[in-house]
């Protein structure tokens, strides 16, 4: 996966950039075939802004949060982004099922008439 990194008033530090790793590592095995991931980390007088992006294919999750802490927006980011990509692989894996359609022939089912007369 590649994590693009953007630090508009504030240096982005190993630190940073390790905690964002870990939690996209999470997210990627979640859902697979994550291309590219967007970081952007801002402060605004005092507060801290983490905001991030998780492009798949056609499909992209965007997450913003805002805190006190630059650490803890990140981490509640990262766990917004988690349940995102929880969502869409449930919507994904899980598939739409309908009940056979039954024929009526006099107001009884034909179907249920056939197995009480074999």
């Amino acid at each position: 996966m590649i994590i693009d990194y953007t630090g508009r008033q504030f240096v982005v530090t190993q630190k940073y950039k390790d905690q964002t790793e870990a939690g996209l590592k999470a997210i990627e095995k979640i859902v697979s075939g994550a291309t590219s991931a967007k970081v952007i980390l801002t402060v605004d007088k005092y507060r801290k802004i983490a905001d991030v992006t998780v492009t798949q294919g056609k499909e992209s999750m965007v997450a913003t949060c805002e805190s006190a802490e630059m650490m803890t927006a990140l981490r509640d980011v990262l766990a917004k982004i988690e349940q995102q990509a929880v969502r869409q692989r449930q919507k994904a894996t899980k598939g739409i099922r309908r009940p056979r359609p039954v024929e009526k022939d006099g107001g009884f089912d034909v179907q249920i008439a056939a197995e009480a007369g074999a």
